[in-house]
């Protein structure tokens, strides 16, 4: 963050100023301090707000176009792509393990041709951009990039990030394609490629948020994403990258629950407990190598299919949990998202709650307003003292890819998820709407709908690609990957050269299954 203040002066409305830290002799630690408990920026949002993201994608290049430029129109300032099931599993959209889900939970990407419409009129050098894409992570930074070229952007200077968690797939979200040992070869080619050619690029978005939607708690989701993050470090130290050449790139990415103040000390625990762990196991020179920063959305399982207006309030509540949190990214969910994929309408409402927070709350104009309180502060360390027994665990049992081989954070957050339902079919914990206060009143909102004629436009665009392309050339550069990933040369120079000859995701991936095979076939 820049040292430039938002305001010239902070004060209430009743005119008392605002200090930018509040410290006593208990909590004396500043931000930007080891362990950076209370922020990984001195100004935190004095100097800039957070980004605020609108994560988006549905039907086709064209269509997901428009909703970006809606919500660049409508004040977002960060773009998060979603896409589809096809892509995130490496699959064109003419294959017929896609047929029906092209452009469904996001959009559909088989070659550059489609980033050449996804990303029209939008400029990549003045736009951060995040994917949330993990198994084919590398074949969409491959477009990413030859899209930035076409612009004649500097690469340097691009800034953005690809989630290419590929661990949590495993323990709970299942979007895998290739083994695990290969999956963290894939990776660690990403982190050597980008630490020089993408310098500003975040490589990976270590992901608690899937682990906490599939029904973790908030300790395990800190301990089984540390855990995870330690991984990446390992496999790329053990390849023989730099600490300091790659971990000041790594960034997380939270869940934000409807518990507030547990949510609000996670946040404050896996930022301490991560400069904790990796200054005890890797001691790196650079202060920027301890810092955890982290992407927060809000949870997409804590909402309901009744009385859906019920979900601005929660979204209210975890937004504010976030912020207050820390977080240097943000996205919040849509009221109907229980239902569909968001309207423009609800979208925008879904921005307008950051917006409130941010210009309205007085939330931002000091840094880490709840510390020194009693219950905050005791969370806090019962979370990073808890979250640290269980990474010891799984250390015990050889870390995290041993730890999901076993199945046991798989069974840890299926336990959890189970006395969640318990709790909730008892009553014991009430869900508005759902166990209690339930209204018989029927009200059918207007949702979002994908046009199915989407679909076979898609089809036909990639049938006509392969028939217009130069097939040698990129028969070509399909060779040039295999033979990279037979030989342990970087991936990455060959999958980027491979989109730009017209070769597409679902080739690419093919190639590199005809290596590397296919987790659980």
């Amino acid at each position: 963050m820049n040292s430039k203040l938002r305001k010239q002066t902070f004060e209430t409305p009743s005119a008392i100023p605002i200090e930018r830290i509040y410290t006593d002799s208990q909590h004396s630690e500043d931000a930007d301090e080891y362990p950076f408990t209370r922020g990984v920026y001195k100004e935190m949002y004095r100097s800039r707000l957070w980004t605020m993201r609108q994560y988006a994608g549905f039907g086709s290049a064209a269509e997901s176009n428009k909703r970006y430029k809606f919500l660049l129109a409508s004040g977002t300032t960060g773009l998060s792509v979603a896409f589809d099931l096809p892509t995130q599993i490496g699959y064109d959209s003419d294959h017929p393990m896609a047929e029906g889900e092209v452009g469904k939970v996001g959009v559909p990407i088989d070659a550059l041709t489609d980033f050449d419409v996804l990303f029209d009129g939008i400029e990549l050098a003045k736009i951060t951009t995040s994917m949330t894409i993990n198994a084919t992570a590398s074949i969409l930074l491959a477009l990413y990039v030859a899209k930035a070229k076409q612009q004649q952007a500097n690469l340097k200077q691009l800034s953005g990030t690809v989630q290419n968690d590929i661990l949590k797939e495993y323990a709970a979200r299942g979007t895998y394609i290739y083994p695990p040992s290969s999956s963290m070869r894939i990776i660690t080619d990403m982190f050597a490629w980008c630490a020089n050619e993408l310098p500003s690029w975040n490589t990976i978005s270590i992901s608690g948020y899937h682990i906490r939607e599939a029904g973790s708690t908030a300790i395990q989701e800190i301990a089984f994403t540390l855990s995870n993050g330690l991984a990446y470090v390992k496999a790329a130290v053990d390849a023989g990258l730099n600490i300091d050449d790659f971990a000041p790139r790594l960034s997380f990415f939270f869940n934000s629950h409807l518990n507030f103040f547990e949510e609000i000390a996670k946040f404050r625990a896996a930022r301490t407990l991560w400069a904790e762990l990796m200054k005890d196991r890797y001691n790196p020179k650079k202060s920027e190598s301890l810092k955890l920063r982290f992407h927060t959305q809000t949870a997409g399982s804590s909402l309901t299919a009744q009385q859906i207006e019920n979900n601005i309030v929660r979204t209210t509540i975890e937004a504010m949990a976030a912020v207050l949190g820390g977080t240097q990214s943000l996205h919040t969910n849509a009221k109907d998202e229980a239902l569909a994929l968001p309207t423009e309408t609800s979208a925008r409402t879904a921005l307008r709650t950051q917006q409130v927070i941010a210009y309205e709350s007085g939330i931002a104009d000091t840094v880490d307003p709840l510390a020194g309180s009693y219950y905050v502060e005791h969370l806090t360390s019962e979370l990073i003292n808890r979250s640290r027994t269980l990474i010891l665990q799984i250390d015990s049992m050889g870390g995290a890819v041993a730890a999901i081989e076993a199945g046991f954070i798989q069974d840890q957050i299926a336990n959890s998820a189970y006395e969640f339902q318990k709790r909730i079919e008892t009553k014991e914990d009430i869900v508005v709407g759902v166990n209690d206060f339930i209204s018989t009143e029927t009200v059918v909102p207007t949702i979002q709908k994908i046009d199915p004629a989407l679909e076979q436009e898609q089809v036909e665009k990639i049938r006509a690609l392969r028939n217009q392309r130069n097939n040698d050339t990129a028969q070509q550069a399909r060779a040039s990957i295999e033979q990279a990933a037979r030989d342990g040369s970087n991936l990455m120079p060959h999958i980027i050269t491979a989109v730009e000859q017209s070769v597409t995701l679902g080739e690419i991936s093919d190639t590199m299954r005809s290596v590397f095979g296919e987790y659980g076939v």
